[in-house]
């Protein structure tokens, strides 16, 4: 078996303006520092298939899938918020988006792959079950989640989300799901402004703040998210794999490098191994300096395909 590396050609056609920090670069510096760091080799290349409105469904409201359908532009631009911009390729790379987290789940799930991850554009964590924003349309990783759940049966699936930003729409999919363990860290106080105080059982938020380096995340990683990892034994860990806490990315203020995605990487599959026969999808949210994020998602996808 290998790791799988779901991408599309759909996916560097969606942009949302000139000088728009979540743009098309973004896959291709990935896939270059692939190649440069002999990764690509390992990895095994799958094309991202479309996800269907009954797999949106499974955390969208049909009233917003037809809303966001209906805004859609023939030609130029229609903007969601400051921030969130469709142009007529949007929606079809957002739903091949999501259907690659979906794909990669039933692959690792039926065997044919150890692990996968999603290098996919527009990101998703920030989409609610209701509302676009902050550079998302549907979230990837919360339908490849209740894809696990509700069509393969498990009873028990972790989220893992180490973006910048806190990932509000996954929380807003999930809160109060027995089902689902999601643990985030994210900068506090920073957009989206929430997260902080979520009380909700199932959630485990550990917000940081501006400046904290990459030694303080791995001490919440191994004292507070592995404990509660390995006492609510999920069998299938779903990563919202965000690189803009890099200390290179000005999007944020955190101080994390490759060694600490490496390593971050590396105990969560210890706990999907222990756990959940190695199950691991992980999905490309954030990550806005090119070279940080080529070489962060180089360090993650090898210790993915190493393990």
């Amino acid at each position: 078996m290998a790791t799988g590396f779901y991408s599309h050609p759909v996916f560097l056609q969606h942009e949302m303006g000139e000088h728009h920090p979540e743009c098309p670069d973004r896959l291709r510096a990935i896939e270059d520092q692939l190649i440069a760091s002999r990764v690509d080799a390992f990895i095994e290349h799958r094309s991202a298939p479309r996800a269907t409105d009954a797999q949106l469904a499974l955390v969208h409201t049909s009233a917003f899938i037809a809303d966001l359908e209906a805004r859609s532009p023939a030609q130029g631009y229609a903007m969601i918020d400051p921030d969130t911009i469709m142009n007529p390729h949007t929606l079809d790379a957002a739903r091949h988006a999501a259907g690659a987290a979906i794909a990669a789940t039933d692959a690792v799930l039926s065997g044919e792959l150890d692990n996968a991850f999603c290098s996919v554009r527009p990101p998703g964590h920030h989409a609610e079950p209701a509302r676009a924003m902050g550079f998302c349309f549907y979230n990837n990783v919360a339908i490849a989640a209740r894809h696990a759940l509700e069509h393969h049966g498990l009873a028990r699936v972790a989220v893992i989300d180490f973006d910048v930003h806190h990932g509000n729409g996954t929380e807003a999919a999930f809160r109060d799901d027995p089902r689902v363990l999601m643990c985030g860290i994210f900068q506090h106080p920073f957009y989206p402004y929430s997260g902080a105080d979520c009380e909700a059982p199932n959630i485990l938020n550990t917000p940081v703040p501006a400046y904290t380096k990459g030694e303080h995340v791995r001490k919440i990683v191994e004292t507070v998210w592995l404990p509660k990892l390995r006492a609510f034994a999920p069998e299938m860990v779903f990563i919202s794999a965000g690189f803009d806490a890099h200390r290179e990315d000005d999007m944020g203020l955190l101080g994390l490098v490759e060694a600490d995605y490496a390593w971050i990487t590396a105990r969560l599959l210890e706990i999907a191994r222990e756990c959940a026969h190695g199950r691991i999808v992980s999905c490309l949210e954030g990550g806005y300096n090119l070279s940080a994020l080529g070489r962060s998602v180089a360090a993650h996808l090898k210790v993915l395909a190493e393990g």
